[in-house]
C-alpha cells in the first residue's frame, strides 16, 4: 500500500487531509526508504550529544497515518518504540474495555499496561491474570478514538524529536503505517527533551523544581549544578564535613538495598557538593574546624570576616553576570532581539548591572574614568528597560506612572540580589565559629589531663561535630537553593515549558501453544 503525502493543514492542533489517499499498489504504507544503518534501528531514544545537554534536542510535529485495517499493528509499534507523544486524548476508555477495566481494578491495582503483537479480544481476557493487557487495549482504543479519519486513513498528531523519525518511519512501514511532517502552529508549546544521562538525571531536579526548560531556552542545569556545589561549599567550608559528604554520596551510588539505593539518582549531586566543601575546606585551613590537620591555603573566615564578605560578593556577582549572559540568549531565542535588548532580564538589565558595578570598582579604585563608563552604562540600561517597560504597560499617564514604578522595581530588585549574595559569607562564618568553638572546647577539657575530662573532651568533640555538620549542611543547602531560586532563575526564565512525555507501552507476545 502506497499513502500520497501532500502538505497537511494543522487548525487548533487537529489534522485536515482532505486530499490524502491510500491505494493498494504496494505492500507497505509509507514512501519507499533506503535501508537504515543498524545502529539507526533502535526503538529507544539515543543517548543525547553534549550539545543536547545545553540546547533541547530539535522536535518535530509529526502525524502517525496508515489505513484504518492497519492502525492497531502500527499504533503497537509506535506504543513499543517510546519516540513519540500523541496529542492529548480523552480520558476514559470506551465501550467494553472500560466496563472490564471497571470490574478489574481492584483485582490489579498496581498493574501496568501491556500491548501484544496480536490483535486481543479483551472479552476474552481472563482478568486476575492479562489485566495489564487489558489496560494496554484501553489505551489503544483512546488513542484511536482520538485520531483523525480521513477516508480509509487514520491520522494520530504529536511531537517527536528529529533524530528519531527517520527510525520510526522503518520501523512502521512494513506495517502499512507512514509519518508526515506537519508545520507548527503558533500557540501550540513545543516539549523539550532532557538529557538522559545518569548525571543529567541526578542534578535535574535542582531546576525542574522551580520550572520546566522552555523548549527555546538553553538548559541551564549544568550551571545551576556547578553555581549550586559552589555556594554550598563556600558556606559549608570544612575538609572532613565535606570527606563526609562524599562517602555519603559513593555509598549510596555503590548500594543496592534499602533507604540508600533510592538516594543513587541523588550519589553525583552529593559527592559534587561535598567535594565543593572540601575544596573550600583546604582553602580556609579547617577539617573538624581549626584543628591545624590542613594548611590554611588561603585564608581563615574568623581571621578576616571582611575580606570573605567580599569574595561572597564577587562571587554573586560572577554567578549574576553568567545568568544575565543566559538570559540574554534565552530572550532572544523566545522572542527575537527586540524583546532581549529592552527586557529587564535582558540587555537593558545587564546593563545597569554592568554600569553599577563599573562604577562602585571605580570609587572604590579611585578611579574617576571607570565611574564615568559605569555610570554611563547604567544611564543607556534605565533607559532601556524604561521604554521596555512603557511600551509593555501602554501609552498614557498610567502607562508612564507603572513604568516608572517597574524601572525602580528593576533597580531595587538588581541591587537586592548582590546583597543577598552576602549570605555566602555570612554562613560561612557561622559554621567557622561553631565548629572553633567545638574546638576550643574540645581542647580546654582535653589539657586538664584527668579521665573525666578526656571523657568529655571526646563527647563533645563528636556530638559537636555532629550538631555542626547537621546544621551547616541544613543550611547551606536551603540558602544554596535560596539563592538560586530567587537571584538566579527568576531572571533566567520567563516562561514555562513542558517536558517531552512519549507514549511508551512495552509489548509482549502471547503463548498461542
Amino acid at each position: 500500500m502506497r499513502v500520497a503525502l501532500p502538505r497537511p493543514n494543522v487548525m487548533d492542533g487537529i489534522v485536515s487531509l482532505p486530499s490524502w489517499r491510500c491505494c493498494w499498489s504496494t505492500c507497505g504504507g509509507s514512501p519507499r526508504l533506503s535501508r537504515l544503518p543498524a545502529e539507526h534501528q533502535s526503538r529507544r531514544r539515543s543517548s543525547m550529544t553534549w550539545r543536547e545537554q545545553l540546547i533541547p534536542a530539535p522536535m518535530l510535529r509529526a502525524a502517525i497515518v496508515a489505513p484504518e485495517e492497519h492502525m492497531r499493528r502500527v499504533l503497537v509499534e509506535v506504543a513499543d518504540s517510546g519516540t513519540f507523544e500523541p496529542d492529548p486524548s480523552p480520558t476514559g476508555p470506551a465501550n467494553s474495555t472500560g466496563t472490564l477495566i471497571e470490574r478489574a481494578t481492584p483485582l490489579r491495582p498496581d498493574a501496568s499496561p501491556l500491548l501484544s503483537v496480536s490483535l486481543v479480544e479483551v472479552e476474552e481476557l481472563p482478568t486476575d491474570a492479562d489485566f495489564s493487557l487489558l489496560l494496554g487495549e484501553a489505551e489503544l482504543e483512546q488513542r484511536t478514538e482520538a485520531a483523525s479519519h480521513v477516508g480509509r486513513c487514520v491520522v494520530l498528531p504529536g511531537w517527536i524529536p528529529a533524530r528519531d523519525i527517520r527510525a520510526l518511519r522503518a520501523l512502521i512501514a512494513p506495517h502499512g503505517g507512514a509519518v508526515a511532517e506537519l508545520p507548527t502552529r503558533h500557540g501550540l508549546v513545543t516539549p523539550t527533551v532532557h538529557a538522559d544521562s545518569s548525571v543529567s538525571k541526578s542534578l535535574r531536579p535542582l531546576v525542574s523544581t522551580y520550572a520546566t526548560v522552555p523548549y527555546r531556552d538553553i538548559d541551564p542545569t549544568l550551571f545551576a549544578a556547578l553555581s549550586y556545589m559552589v555556594m554550598f561549599g563556600m558556606m559549608f567550608g570544612d575538609v572532613a564535613h565535606g570527606f563526609a559528604i562524599v562517602a555519603l554520596g559513593v555509598v549510596a551510588y555503590r548500594s543496592n538495598s534499602g533507604r540508600l539505593r533510592a538516594a543513587r539518582p541523588a550519589a553525583p549531586f552529593l559527592i559534587g557538593a561535598g567535594l565543593a566543601a572540601m575544596g573550600f575546606g583546604l582553602l580556609y585551613g579547617e577539617a573538624f574546624g581549626p584543628t591545624g590537620l590542613v594548611p590554611t591555603i588561603w585564608f581563615r573566615p574568623l581571621d578576616d570576616p571582611m575580606k570573605l564578605l567580599l569574595v561572597g560578593l564577587v562571587v554573586g556577582s560572577f554567578l549574576l553576570a553568567t545568568t544575565f549572559v543566559l538570559a540574554i540568549v534565552n530572550r532572544w531565542r523566545e522572542a527575537g532581539p527586540a524583546v532581549a535588548l529592552y527586557d529587564a532580564s535582558g540587555i537593558a538589565g545587564a546593563l545597569i548591572f554592568a554600569g553599577g558595578a563599573a562604577f562602585v570598582g571605580g570609587i572604590a579604585g579611585s578611579t574617576v574614568w571607570l565611574q564615568q563608563v559605569g555610570g554611563a552604562l547604567a544611564i543607556v540600561g534605565l533607559v532601556l528597560t524604561f521604554t521596555g517597560m512603557f511600551v509593555k504597560a501602554g501609552r498614557g499617564g498610567p502607562g508612564l506612572a507603572e513604568a516608572i514604578v517597574e524601572t525602580f522595581d528593576t533597580v531595587l530588585r538588581l541591587g537586592s540580589n548582590v546583597v543577598s549574595f552576602t549570605r555566602l559569607a555570612a554562613f560561612g562564618l557561622t559554621h567557622a565559629v561553631i565548629t572553633a568553638v567545638v574546638w576550643d572546647g574540645t581542647v580546654s577539657l582535653w589539657n586538664r589531663n584527668t579521665l573525666l575530662a578526656f571523657i568529655a573532651a571526646t563527647t563533645l568533640f563528636a556530638f559537636g561535630n555532629l550538631a555542626a555538620f547537621t546544621l551547616g549542611a541544613l543550611v547551606g543547602a536551603i540558602q544554596a537553593l535560596r539563592l538560586e531560586y530567587y537571584e538566579m532563575f527568576s531572571r533566567l526564565f520567563a516562561t514555562q515549558g513542558r517536558s517531552f512525555e512519549p507514549w511508551h507501552i512495552p509489548t509482549q507476545r502471547l503463548d498461542t501453544s
